[in-house]
């Protein structure tokens, strides 16, 4: 089974006329001098490029000599989109910014998009968004699924926890959608769908997506009633302002990678054939990745939602469960783990020990720590502790009392732990390590005939 990699190369500039892009002009009818070398480099690029129509390449050399950023105009007006993908200096300054200082970024995008982009795909042609809002993630997250920004926004297409509760996404103690490809991707297809119907403009929709519909509805009030962004950018928010141009130029760079050797282009058979299936039971992941014979971190990879490492599966509320295309024989094996008779919940080997005040429900902030770290400390999410508290930031102080279990939550009492058998253990060594638990119980539990353990074997030991 092949993981998902990370491919990060080197990228150098295409050319000098490239590397002077910035201060050649201002304007798309402005008269640059150009050297012979760069040319002769334009030359060779139109000759190249595919999307230049041969009959007219004699006119195309020619404008491209009086402007060599025409170029880029040109291939962004060939891109097929009811996206207006204008083309100016701020955009000039992205496309140089993302071939110069972020180049390691590109093959990285390129090599994780063989897995994401089909998802998002899918779910923006169902509500008739257009295809190149699968670039959004790019700028949201670096095709991040556990990405966090410092307002809590979360996962691929980064949505705060309102947001996300808003638009269907599962936000709980063992479960946070927003970090899930499929859920989160059809979630921003339906907000990008909302925000269209109240602006429509897609460049507009697509900075509403970054400030909120709100924000650019007083930007249009501002600028007189102007509906076209350009117009209103003065009155966005700066990270705003930056925000439609840096898309433009993710999107040209997607769409022309190609033309730039030096970037190298993924593997097309890198892609990873999945399966999805819904469980209906509490079952740990590394159970799962043991009975499909694959790495409990590529398992996760597949799965980046489930915040405990478990399948919180219910026969009212199934959960999806995302697998690489497997034999037979191991179906075989998977379907007796997710169809026993008793269901069991995996816990950590080693929970943490709380003292006497957290058991109660609460932690009492030390010196040095954060909001972050304590819910990393009971596996929890920052984002889930700022909403239980009610605070306004993320900001603690020492001696501060924070809530870490949120009152009449509905959790399952597990009836069963698991323990993974690890070379060297015996069942008497395995006893010891849980109160209650006898050699017997353990032989009876897991119909052990003796006390012959292999490594790898998961045993279920009686919860107490």
């Amino acid at each position: 089974m092949r993981s998902i990699k990370s491919l990060i190369l080197c990228i150098i500039f295409l050319s000098t006329a490239q590397a002077k892009s910035q201060n050649l002009i201002k304007t798309d009818t402005s008269r640059t001098l150009l050297t012979p070398k760069e040319s002769r480099t334009i030359r060779n690029l139109v000759r190249t490029d595919s999307s230049f129509v041969p009959t007219q390449l004699p006119l195309q050399l020619e404008l491209l000599k009086y402007n060599a950023n025409l170029l880029y105009k040109y291939r962004l007006d060939s891109i097929k989109t009811p996206i207006s993908l204008d083309y100016n200096q701020q955009v000039q300054t992205y496309i140089d910014i993302f071939l110069g200082q972020r180049k390691f970024m590109v093959s990285k995008m390129l090599s994780l998009g063989n897995y994401y982009f089909p998802i998002f795909e899918k779910a923006l042609k169902a509500k008739q968004i257009p295809e190149e809002f699968k670039f959004l993630p790019i700028i949201e997250s670096s095709l991040d699924p556990h990405a966090v920004s410092r307002s809590g926004a979360t996962g691929l297409w980064q949505f705060t926890y309102i947001t996300g509760k808003g638009y269907g996404l599962t936000i709980d103690s063992y479960l946070d959608e927003r970090k899930d490809p499929i859920s989160s991707s059809y979630a921003a297809a339906n907000y990008l769908k909302d925000a269209y119907k109240d602006l429509g403009d897609w460049l507009l929709t697509l900075a509403a997506y970054n400030c909120g519909t709100g924000c650019v509805k007083r930007a249009i009030q501002s600028a007189g009633g102007a509906r076209n962004y350009w117009e209103i950018q003065p009155y966005l928010p700066v990270e705003t302002q930056n925000y439609v141009p840096k898309f433009i130029a993710v999107t040209y760079l997607m769409n022309y990678y190609h033309t730039y050797k030096d970037i190298k282009i993924p593997d097309a058979d890198a892609k990873i054939n999945i399966d999805s299936i819904y469980v209906n039971k509490y079952v740990g992941i590394n159970d799962l990745a043991a009975v499909l014979d694959m790495e409990e971190k590529d398992l996760q990879i597949l799965n980046p939602a489930y915040k405990r490492n478990i399948i919180n599966g219910s026969e009212t509320s199934p959960k999806r469960l995302i697998i690489p295309k497997v034999s037979f024989k191991t179906y075989a094996s998977l379907y007796d783990i997710l169809n026993n008779d008793k269901p069991f919940m995996e816990l950590p080997e080693n929970p943490v020990l709380m003292q006497a005040s957290q058991s109660l429900g609460y932690h009492i902030v030390a010196k040095g720590e954060t909001l972050t770290s304590i819910a990393n400390k009971y596996r929890l999410e920052a984002q889930d502790l700022k909403v239980w508290n009610n605070l306004k930031s993320f900001t603690v102080v020492p001696g501060q009392k924070i809530i870490i279990t949120k009152e009449n939550e509905d959790k399952p009492k597990p009836q069963f732990l698991t323990y993974t058998v690890k070379l060297g253990d015996t069942l008497t060594a395995i006893a010891k390590k849980f109160n209650g638990a006898t050699v017997s119980s353990i032989q009876t539990l897991n119909n052990l005939q003796n006390a012959n353990l292999s490594v790898g074997m998961v045993l279920k030991i009686m919860a107490l």
